[in-house]
């Protein structure tokens, strides 16, 4: 049956969306105060940034904005310190690093809302960067409290969305700002996350492979509905595969596979043989009695009651290898197993050897999060398509949902810019 555009719209409802919404083309910045929305959620050690592939990604949007001379406010959150302020979740690594990456001075707010952030605001020169302390330091940001919303729009003649990572969360910095400024615009890397993840929902290039891992089958399922018309392969591995194994009638030992998920697997193996989708299943097994004794792990195709699955076995990662091999597009969200233990992590291992082996040759999207992390684990990071920086939002954008984040910035027509 022939997919319409209706049907490839409706799949990519936070594409079709965005192509509505105010972009920073649309605004002038000379002068104005710019709130901007990202996504600094880093790694820090020894008061050290250990990663900053997020503080990367949104440089391109920051240096437009100095460039067109801006005065930067920036905003985010780090870690999750429970709505009160603590020294360990500071912004303050973070400043550091975006200073030594943008060779200017980036200065450190004491706080993201207050008097005092107000006025260091107000003497910002155009040009000039200050950035806010983490934004969960106030239980308003996580609960949008409109009230927290509107201190923060206090800084902000203008508003931009490019926290990408945290689009698809409801949350005051994300929302309830973009709610209350008039001009409330999508940054490079939102637009860019959105418009590259959506191309595998609109115009897949065929043969089209879907690759799920990690642990749940719920968080996957409005996913996997929602490529079953245009998908031909979906492999699955992971925590969520054992789902589908215990589904068929496979034992899978001591793992754990909720009830409801294995009911949600046996329903998801019905709707893709009715949709003629090979769905690609691990035959052999990496088990090991529990986390902690990789020593002991051995391959099986039968599990023991008192053993749990860690990882796909060798036949079944050379299996999901050829399947991938014949990909014109993929999609990859979760691992294979453990792979941040060694001995759990040959499957992804694998995997990710296969999906960079495609090179120019397929259009090849890596989900965040965990799976970002095992693409820079195993340095396939620059032989991809595209890393996405947000693991929750981009399952929830391939899963076919209007992102919050996208869907609260400011329509075009309601500032007198025509659509395209």
């Amino acid at each position: 049956m022939g997919d319409s555009a209706g049907d490839a719209e409706s799949r990519a409802l936070s594409a079709r969306a965005l192509a509505r919404k105010l972009t920073l083309e649309d605004v002038p910045v000379e002068g104005r105060r710019v709130l901007v929305r990202v996504d600094f959620n880093v790694p820090v050690a020894d008061g050290v940034v250990t990663d900053d592939n997020r503080i990367t990604a949104a440089l391109p949007t920051i240096r437009h904005l100095i460039g067109r001379g801006a005065r930067v406010v920036l905003m985010s959150h780090r870690g999750r310190p429970g709505g009160a302020p603590d020294a360990r979740f500071s912004m303050a690594p973070v400043a550091t690093r975006l200073s030594e990456l943008l060779g200017q001075s980036v200065a450190l707010a004491p706080d993201c809302i207050g008097s005092d952030v107000r006025e260091l605001v107000q003497e910002l020169a155009q040009g000039q960067i200050l950035l806010l302390e983490n934004l969960r330091y106030h239980a308003g940001e996580t609960s949008n409290d409109l009230g927290f919303a509107a201190e923060l729009a206090e800084l902000a003649d203008a508003y931009v969305s490019d926290a990408f990572g945290v689009a698809h969360r409801a949350h005051a910095s994300v929302v309830g700002v973009a709610g209350i400024v008039s001009e409330s615009v999508a940054g490079q890397l939102l637009q860019r996350e959105v418009e590259t993840l959506s191309r595998a929902l609109v115009e897949p290039s065929k043969p089209f492979v879907l690759i799920l891992g990690g642990a749940k089958v719920s968080d996957k399922v409005a996913l996997i509905s929602n490529v079953l018309p245009i998908v031909d392969q979906i492999i699955i591995g992971g925590a969520m595969a054992n789902a589908f194994l215990a589904a068929q009638g496979r034992p899978i030992g001591a793992s754990l596979a909720p009830a409801d998920a294995n009911d949600a697997a046996r329903d998801l193996l019905v709707e893709a043989a009715d949709a003629n989708v090979d769905l690609v299943l691990p035959t052999d097994l990496v088990v090991a009695p529990a986390i902690d004794r990789p020593q002991d792990a051995h391959v099986v195709e039968t599990v023991a009651d008192d053993e749990m699955v860690l990882d796909i076995g060798p036949a079944s990662a050379a299996h999901f290898a050829a399947t991938i091999a014949g990909a014109r597009t993929v999609a990859w969200n979760g691992p294979m197993g453990v792979c941040e233990t060694p001995g759990f992590d040959q499957g992804t291992r694998v995997v990710a050897a296969a999906v960079a082996a495609l090179g120019s040759h397929a259009f090849t999207i890596i989900g965040g999060g965990d799976t970002a992390a095992a693409a820079a684990m195993f340095d396939i990071a620059d032989a991809v398509s595209h890393v996405s920086t947000g693991g929750g939002a981009s399952l929830d954008l391939l899963s076919g949902a209007l992102l919050p984040g996208v869907e609260a910035l400011t329509d075009r027509d309601l500032n007198g810019v025509d659509e395209a």
